[in-house]
């Protein structure tokens, strides 16, 4: 039975169907079945992909009470679901045990962390994680570039943004409009509506398509700037390619 059970579980984890992961697990428990890292290992995957992060972390709670060991399939699902939540000091103690164990950091497992530093606005442990990447040799991607650029502006380091920005462009990092938006937040942040334009213009150069944020960001800065003008072809702009507006377009 323990064997059909942890077999539909992992069906379960890779159709994306946590719910029922979760309904077998109780019953593995309710029948006093043996439950092992497997089983575990499943229903947590299966949570964190389903953007359940704290049942995620509380089946892995469960897991430490219960005396079983972690792997690194398990501390790199916990660290996706701490990094969902902006639970960015578990995810950091997540990541040293995995670092402890001598298995080795892929930039999931990374982007996962600097992703959780970065929602709770911690650029500097989110700027050693993308050094110690670095050190470990682990290539940095899109996800890498934009988890820290956006860590640097939300920590009002707008000048360190706008720098990895740049140096996200030369090197084999395709920047997204995610990356732009952070760049360009950045700008308004600290009041630089020439730069902002500059981005949003550069945009169309990388074959990248601006969307709300991107915009609202721009008018933001120009706002700031007094520059009305520029801020109205930006309205106008928005309206010629359909993209939405909302309140925060206006404030601009």
């Amino acid at each position: 039975h323990t064997f059909i059970f942890s077999a539909v579980i992992s069906a379960c984890e890779k159709g994306g169907e946590w719910e029922k992961a979760l309904r077998l697990l109780t019953i593995m428990v309710q029948k006093a079945m043996e439950m092992d890292t497997i089983n575990f290992n499943a229903c947590i995957s299966a949570c964190e992909r389903g953007g359940k992060w704290e049942k995620a972390l509380q089946l892995f709670a469960r897991m430490e009470q219960s005396k079983l060991d972690s792997d690194a399939i398990t501390l790199s699902a916990a660290i996706g679901a701490c990094e969902q939540g902006g639970k960015w000091e578990k995810a950091l103690q997540l990541f040293n045990i995995l670092t402890d164990s001598k298995v080795e950091s892929t930039a999931i497992e990374f982007n996962a962390a600097i992703s959780a530093c970065e929602e709770g606005g911690r650029w500097e442990e989110a700027l050693q994680l993308f050094s110690a990447m670095s050190y470990s040799k682990v290539e940095s991607n899109t996800i890498t570039f934009n988890a820290v650029i956006s860590a640097f502006a939300k920590g009002s380091e707008q000048e360190k943004a706008l720098q990895l920005f740049k140096s996200s462009l030369q090197v084999t990092v395709e920047p997204n409009t995610r990356t732009f938006n952070a760049a360009i937040q950045a700008c308004a942040k600290r009041d630089d509506w020439s730069e902002a334009l500059h981005l949003v213009h550069g945009m169309a150069e990388h074959k990248v398509e601006p969307n709300m944020v991107s915009f609202n960001a721009a008018i933001c800065a120009c706002g700031k700037g007094g520059e009305w003008r520029n801020a109205t072809h930006l309205y106008g702009a928005m309206i010629c390619i359909r993209v939405g507006i909302d309140t925060v377009t206006y404030s601009g």
